[in-house]
């Protein structure tokens, strides 16, 4: 296909368009010519305008067969290689984060969230002697978790910070698996986790692993000489009344 050398050559005709488009002293040096196929070719200008490194304006121009009129089509502002522009827009639900949820805001599941299943189809323990019962007069949850959505949190939990990859479980005196303030939680992760009941620890009302562990163990001990020493008597005692003869 042959570029349009009338179009091509019409850089005057595409900076007048732009001039009159843009602020007065924002178009720039003509930057290049491309053929878009169609009978139209776009002339780019440097944009000169402050905050705007990087973008262009680009001006679209045609004519029509065997008229060697250039007609001006349209003139848009676009972001070039260097460009400062907005990231890729991501939904909303995607770029929310644990923690992010307020007082009054709400986070509906998916409906084919594959962490959830029907409580008759799926449920904490299927050898629950009522689970036949319950499930006959539609007693219990709607939903439960489903066997990928236990491993998922599982998983979490234990890369997490109450997991033994931190530094804090690392340089424990021991794990919460011996740990007199762990409370045994019931169920299929009840092998694997527990939950932490000492008000001084940073972890006290979490889940933990029983493979984590922190500084404030049950059975941690000072060392020898982090321990509080016996110290020797006053040389001279400030504190009690002295005896004193008269002469």
């Amino acid at each position: 296909m042959t570029t349009d050398a009338v179009l091509t050559s019409a850089v005057d005709v595409a900076r007048g368009a732009a001039n009159e488009a843009a602020d007065d002293g924002t178009v720039g040096d003509h930057l290049r010519s491309v053929d878009e196929g169609d009978g139209l070719v776009a002339h780019h200008f440097a944009c000169t305008r402050p905050g705007y490194r990087g973008w262009y304006w680009s001006v679209s121009v045609s004519r029509a067969p065997d008229d060697e009129k250039v007609t001006v089509n349209d003139v848009v502002l676009l972001p070039g290689d260097e460009a400062i522009v907005a990231p890729p827009w991501t939904p909303y639900k995607e770029r929310l984060r644990p923690g992010d949820l307020g007082p009054g805001d709400v986070l509906p599941p998916e409906e084919d969230d594959a962490r959830l299943a029907p409580a008759w189809s799926a449920g904490d323990d299927q050898d629950t002697v009522d689970r036949a019962f319950a499930r006959e007069v539609g007693l219990g949850r709607e939903w439960v978790l489903s066997l990928e959505g236990r491993d998922l949190a599982a998983q979490r939990w234990h890369e997490g910070d109450q997991g033994p990859d931190t530094p804090l479980a690392e340089q424990a005196p021991g794990t919460c698996d011996s740990c007199g303030f762990l409370i045994s939680l019931a169920g299929p992760l009840s092998d694997t986790f527990g939950l932490c009941a000492n008000g001084m620890a940073n972890d006290d009302g979490k889940v933990v692993a029983f493979t984590h562990g922190c500084g404030a163990h049950s059975g941690a001990k000072l060392s020898r000489s982090a321990a509080p020493q016996e110290l020797p008597s006053h040389v001279f005692d400030t504190v009690k009344v002295d005896d004193v003869d008269s002469l």
